[in-house]
């Protein structure tokens, strides 16, 4: 049998380190960038434009040509035979002046497959009404678990427990895209957010499906102890977890390799969500419920001593 509760320490000292790196990123990013992300066209303003060229090039080359002409700021990310390319806001003529020159400079030909430009004022408003988002999917699915699970003893404590591994999901994201931009320029988008409302609803359905087993068990009085039918509870949902997931980043690899420049990082943001929410519908969710009921906040702490 699997001790999931008796190794909570260890499980907490594993976010905890992707927490406090995550955050080291985020403190770095900000002195360095102005900001703890690297944001893109759609909360900046600017122009973006994916290009195919035939034959292909190097994408050393390309931002090498597209510095000569006058855009050193500009962001390139290829994925197979396309390259992202963001940069300032440009006029329609500037777009068409820039790809010819390209052709001519390259002597290769440009198909512009997607081309987007935001302004400033609507970057601001996306920006604003992300975190409005997710804000409030936070509280719907607190109260949302808080009723679903109101015949058990302080439901409060089931809906907190939740909502803190979801936070944590997330925030080990955003910790590693932080990290992602400061060391490889990686910018975020609406698809970002996109994203990571995905994760947060496919992590909040993990945990409930855990959640929903412990408050069967503990209906069932299968044990004496409240921490041994979380721990069963929890061996009880792995299979059915695991299997979840690995069908799910079997599809989503063959997307992120396949899938091309345009959605590479969204489906990035969800192949982290599906690792990193299926470890903290195991491994957190239900070791949070017991730390709670037991009042074992120094387990939080893995390296405090233990007490009694």
């Amino acid at each position: 049998m699997i001790d999931f509760i008796g190794k909570k320490r260890w499980f907490f000292l594993i976010s905890e380190i992707l927490v406090v790196i995550g955050i080291v990123s985020l403190i770095i990013s900000q002195v360095q960038l102005g900001t703890p992300l690297r944001l893109g066209t759609d909360f900046t303003g600017g122009t973006s434009m994916i290009l195919q060229f035939t034959p292909q090039v190097e994408q050393d080359q390309l931002r090498q040509e597209i510095t000569e002409l006058g855009y050193p700021e500009a962001i390139i990310q290829g994925s197979g035979d396309d390259f992202l390319i963001r940069l300032r806001e440009i006029s329609l003529q500037e777009r068409q002046e820039l790809t010819e020159e390209l052709e001519m400079s390259l002597s290769s030909e440009i198909t512009i497959r997607e081309s987007d430009m935001v302004s400033a004022h609507i970057a601001a408003t996306t920006a604003r009404n992300a975190v409005i988002a997710v804000i409030i999917a936070s509280v719907a699915m607190m109260l949302y678990i808080i009723w679903a699970f109101r015949r058990m003893p302080k439901p409060f404590r089931w809906g907190s427990c939740a909502v803190i591994a979801v936070i944590h999901n997330v925030f080990i994201i955003v910790g590693i895209f932080s990290l992602l931009g400061w060391v490889a320029g990686v910018e975020i988008d609406a698809l970002f957010i996109t994203g990571l409302l995905a994760v947060v609803g496919y992590s909040i359905n993990n945990t409930v499906v855990v959640f929903d087993r412990i408050r069967e068990n503990v209906s069932r009085h299968i044990r004496p102890d409240f921490a041994e039918t979380v721990n069963d509870s929890l061996i009880d949902t792995l299979g059915r977890c695991i299997n979840t997931a690995l069908t799910t980043l079997i599809v989503l690899l063959a997307l992120l390799l396949f899938g091309g420049a345009t959605i590479y990082y969204f489906v990035l943001v969800l192949l982290l969500g599906v690792i990193i929410g299926t470890y903290s519908s195991v491994c957190i969710a239900g070791q949070l419920l017991v730390v709670w009921e037991r009042q074992e906040w120094r387990a939080l702490l893995p390296f405090a001593k233990r007490t009694g």
